[in-house]
């Protein structure tokens, strides 16, 4: 929806850096609609290219950030390169650093029973005066699903962190948009489990270089069918060439 987009595989990035990033999210927080922010990586695109559904999201989302130094690599290979690589973690705590400075509620959501109290407390104890307005595990059934919004809705947040992974997150939040109640959304993967303290980021200079999927794959080897994406993608960038 951002003017002067680019596009990689069909799916759609604002070129900003992190600090464009938050400001564009500032300037969302003064209006009446929910907007959607997406932190999308290789895994992303090449998920948007099998499912309509979740490539429709991501060309209405009202800001798509390059999460992931493939991302970085392949719009440079084509000639619409970006800033930088704004990782999901980080751009989500910068989202709560803001809400805590200008009185922003945040709704946590997602994670295993206890994670997103956790989370919440540990936030809490990092920006003070953060206002953390509710708190919801990811564990709830389809049946469930009225009740959650509508709770969410009740708490009145200004921001809503919704850690249900790759892409139920931004389905969930499309689906219900007209009715949270918020004014950003964004889908934060596993960020809820960091900043808990159940899961450790890689160490920095594993980030700096752009290896922080190494480092997850060595801790979670379970991610090998879900980093098979990344040789994919390299190759169908590679085969698009240079525009």
């Amino acid at each position: 929806m951002g003017a002067g987009r680019i596009t990689l595989l069909g799916v759609p990035f604002d070129p900003l850096g992190m600090e464009e990033a938050v400001a564009r999210i500032a300037s969302f927080l003064t209006g009446g609609e929910c907007h959607q922010v997406v932190t999308a990586n290789p895994e992303t695109v090449m998920k948007a290219g099998e499912d309509r559904e979740l490539m429709e999201i991501l060309q209405a989302a009202h800001l798509v950030v390059a999460d992931g130094i493939g991302i970085v690599w392949a719009a440079r290979w084509l000639g619409t390169p970006v800033p930088e690589r704004v990782p999901g973690i980080e751009l989500a705590a910068r989202i709560v650093d803001l809400a805590a400075q200008r009185g922003y509620r945040v709704y946590l959501l997602g994670g295993a029973p206890g994670v997103a109290a956790e989370a919440a407390r540990c936030l809490e104890k990092r920006y003070p005066g953060l206002v953390i307005a509710g708190v919801q595990h990811g564990y709830f059934t389809p049946e469930e699903e009225e009740r959650v919004v509508a709770e969410v809705a009740a708490a009145r947040p200004h921001i809503l962190l919704v850690g249900l992974g790759m892409p139920k997150q931004e389905k969930w939040i499309y689906r219900n948009r007209q009715r949270l109640g918020v004014q950003v959304a964004i889908g934060v993967g596993g960020s809820l489990d960091v900043f808990a303290g159940r899961v450790r980021r890689a160490p920095g200079w594993m980030r700096r270089r752009g290896l922080e999927w190494l480092y997850r794959l060595l801790f979670q080897p379970q991610r090998l069918l879900r980093m098979l994406a990344l040789p994919r993608f390299v190759l169908k960038v590679l085969a698009r060439g240079r525009t």
